[in-house]
């Protein structure tokens, strides 16, 4: 089976909208899709992406414009700027960490964490939910047909911890600056617009 990894942060609006799409290429192409939750504030400096927070006001309202149009095209709700999203420095430094590290979790169980991962993102960005709150987590995940308390349990175990290490150690070394990053045999494919070519890739490769 094919191999495809997916880097990103729990808190990405791209991941969010890239989403349905990306569900519909692994199914179609029989991929073995592994989430790989990375963490974000610490990998990104290294590689020379730039987080939305520190990037120059021009910048930050083409990125809101762009959220607006790939909402419209794609027809999925989102709120460009959601009520738990931190405008400024953040009170928790690990609040986009969270969701991750259940997402994780649910891999190692062993379970398909695509549905969490998206519901996760969907609270975030279109529902406006608070997904560093573990009751939130918790809720999300029982709706979605997990055991929430079950996962949000073994978020911070040293198991889940060792893997968003190695994922962000991994991010570093394949040169992913930014979120999502897919990875179809070494080649690299930055961004929710970009899994156009990864599906011609599969294509190809299939073929």
């Amino acid at each position: 089976m094919i191999a495809l990894d997916c880097y990103y942060s729990l808190s990405s609006p791209w991941a969010y909208l890239g989403g349905p799409q990306l569900q519909d290429i692994v199914r179609r192409h029989h991929v073995r899709l592994t989430l790989k939750p990375y963490d974000f504030q610490a990998v990104v400096p290294q590689t020379g992406g730039i987080p939305l927070k520190t990037r120059p006001q021009a910048r930050r309202s083409y990125h809101a414009l762009e959220l607006v149009r790939w909402r419209e095209y794609l027809g999925m709700p989102l709120v460009p700027e959601p009520a738990h999203y931190p405008k400024g420095k953040p009170a928790d430094p690990d609040w986009n960490k969270y969701p991750g590290w259940m997402v994780i979790a649910a891999q190692l169980q062993g379970l398909d964490a695509q549905p969490l991962s998206h519901a996760l993102l969907r609270a975030l960005w279109a529902e406006e939910r608070d997904t560093s709150d573990a009751e939130v987590r918790i809720a999300v995940a029982d709706e979605n047909g997990y055991d929430g308390a079950a996962l949000q349990a073994l978020e911070q175990g040293a198991e889940t911890q060792a893997v968003y290490r190695a994922n962000s150690a991994e991010a570093v070394e394949k040169g992913v600056f930014g979120s999502p990053t897919y990875i179809l045999d070494g080649e690299r494919f930055w961004g929710q617009d970009r899994l156009a070519f990864l599906d011609r890739a599969l294509d190809r490769r299939r073929s």
